[in-house]
């Protein structure tokens, strides 16, 4: 048959030999009678004397009388052991550090009371439990917690970049243009220092200017001192540095000249056509058909040019124009009249930002330019005048009479800034003004006080 079993009593040991087929019963002996259910397993492992039967499988033996006594003797001598499956061992828990620590028994199986063969103990393990489900959910910067978290705009092209493997632009300035050009652009030592003061100048300009439109008249007692020719290069001097819009509104009732102050075609609209269709401006398109413009992207609104219409030009007007400025336009100049209590000038201050006063070099003229600081002080527009611009005009060619540098003291003491303004011949024609013509110190002077316009402006936004 082939297996070994029981088949005679527990102390009989025989073999039987039916036919071709040898039958043999094993007993092993054991030192204990305790039945099987009182052993015990330690540490997962079966001990050898709870095994009480053992089956060989496939032990056929050939039928011959010496061949079977041979192979009757091999197997009682060396039992082939049974294939059991080994058992998982099941990882002990780690002991607690005691002085004597003690053996850690592991819970035998369920233990077999009848005397039939004992299977290999199977370990018990726990169902593996999924992982908890983690749910993604975006988030804003602020939310985050972590004070060390950076937002995007930190990857600044100055922080990321290696300055040494970037490219630098062509060089600005003699000196440095032609050691680069005689490299053969190997050498670029950077610009000159007259471009670095140029392009640092126009950076202070074009700094931007956060919120809504900002209004800066430009006010004088007395005519003839240039007021009109500073608003121009003002405006020119804005318009040509930054990239939004920048508007010059002539609020002169006496007939102004603004207009006429830049390079432009024959131009007949005015600010009376503009207050006109202030009610069916749909965008900048329907402005652009009433402003001029000259080649620095300055925009001009003209006045009438008759002076009897221009004095209907009234506060409520003037605040319908500025009203459709502030919607197109980031700097709001207006060229004002001479006359300080005229109806448009109480709406001009009533809006402005900034306050720049220009001056002559004569007596009377600084003498009628303190006077103005004097009427804003006591009028309500302190704040504006101690943070106003007085610019200092030479209208006259050679050395003028009064001590400028006196002059200059006496509106330092009173106003934030002071600016020189030098005599140039194509300002003192009263022709157009092309700003790429101006004298170099003309157009710095310009620019410079549209830097410390700027720079105002954005005082007051950061305060």
């Amino acid at each position: 048959m082939g297996v070994l079993d029981d088949a005679a009593s527990v102390a009989t040991t025989g073999i039987g030999i039916l036919g071709g087929t040898a039958q043999v019963s094993v007993v092993m002996p054991q030192e204990h009678d305790d039945d099987l259910a009182d052993e015990e397993v330690i540490d997962g492992e079966v001990d050898e004397a709870v095994i009480a039967d053992i089956v060989l499988e496939d032990a056929v033996i050939a039928v011959s009388s010496a061949p079977i006594a041979a192979a009757v003797e091999e197997v009682v001598a060396e039992p082939e052991p049974a294939r059991v499956p080994e058992p998982a061992r099941v990882p002990e828990p780690a002991p607690e550090p005691e002085p004597e620590p003690e053996p850690v028994v592991v819970p035998a199986p369920t233990p077999v009371k009848e005397t039939a063969p004992v299977e290999s103990p199977k370990k018990s393990v726990a169902p593996r439990t999924a992982p908890p489900e983690v749910t993604l959910t975006s988030k804003r910067l602020g939310d985050l917690s972590g004070a060390n978290r950076e937002s995007a705009d930190l990857l600044t092209t100055d922080r990321l970049l290696d300055p040494h493997r970037v490219t630098k632009p062509e060089p600005e300035g003699a000196w440095s243009h032609l050691l680069y050009s005689i490299s053969g652009r190997r050498i670029n030592i950077g610009d000159g220092r007259r471009a670095r003061e140029r392009k640092a100048l126009s950076a202070r300009i074009a700094a931007p200017l956060p919120g809504g439109a900002r209004f800066v008249p430009v006010l004088s007692r007395k005519g003839g001192v240039g007021k009109t020719a500073i608003t121009a290069l003002l405006g020119m001097a804005l318009a040509d540095a930054r990239d939004d819009r920048v508007i010059a509104i002539d609020a002169n009732p006496d007939r102004g000249t603004l207009a006429d102050r830049i390079v432009r075609p024959q131009h007949t609209k005015s600010v009376r056509d503009l207050v006109r269709i202030h009610d069916q401006v749909t965008g900048y398109h329907d402005i652009s058909a009433v402003v001029a413009r000259d080649a620095t992207r300055l925009d001009v609104l003209a006045s009438d040019t008759d002076p009897r219409i221009a004095e209907a030009f009234s506060d409520t007007d003037y605040r319908d124009v500025a009203d459709l400025a502030a919607h197109y336009y980031s700097l709001v100049l207006t060229d004002t009249g001479t006359g300080i209590v005229h109806s448009v000038m109480a709406a001009t201050l009533d809006l402005a930002d900034r306050i720049v006063i220009v001056s002559g070099l004569s007596v009377d003229e600084a003498r009628l330019a303190s006077e103005t600081l004097t009427w804003l002080e006591t009028n309500g527009f302190e704040d504006r005048a101690h943070e106003a611009i007085v610019v200092l005009n030479h209208s006259t060619p050679g050395t003028p009479l009064v001590r400028v540098n006196e002059l200059e003291a006496h509106f330092a003491s009173r106003v934030r800034s002071v600016v020189q303004m030098p005599y140039d011949a194509q300002l003192a024609a009263g022709g157009a003004i092309v700003f790429a013509n101006l004298q170099p110190e003309t157009r710095l002077a310009a620019r410079q006080l549209a830097a410390l316009l700027v720079e105002g402006l954005r005082t007051e936004v950061s305060a």
